[in-house]
């Protein structure tokens, strides 16, 4: 089948660089992406990935990183997991 339909989108120009050099290293071009997202749903019958709405504990952690404030930081998994059993 002939690939005749246009899609037209609007985003920032630094989000279109960002994207396209990513998509450069990946070999592929912005209409093959667009391409494989849209396939994608079609297989999935939604999108290819969860959307949720963030709950509080999220929101909160996103507005710690937008602020640059430090996270949690462990050494080791075995840290990590002795922390979330406390």
């Amino acid at each position: 089948m002939a690939k005749t339909s246009m899609i037209n989108a609007r985003i920032t120009p630094e989000l279109k660089a960002k994207g396209e050099r990513i998509l450069k290293r990946l070999g592929l071009s912005t209409t093959e992406a667009i391409t494989i997202f849209f396939t994608q749903i079609k297989e999935h019958k939604g999108l290819p990935f969860e959307v949720k709405i963030p709950n509080k504990t999220t929101l909160k952690t996103f507005k710690k990183t937008d602020e640059g404030k430090e996270l949690n930081e462990y050494k080791s998994p075995d840290e990590f997991f002795k922390k979330m059993r406390a």
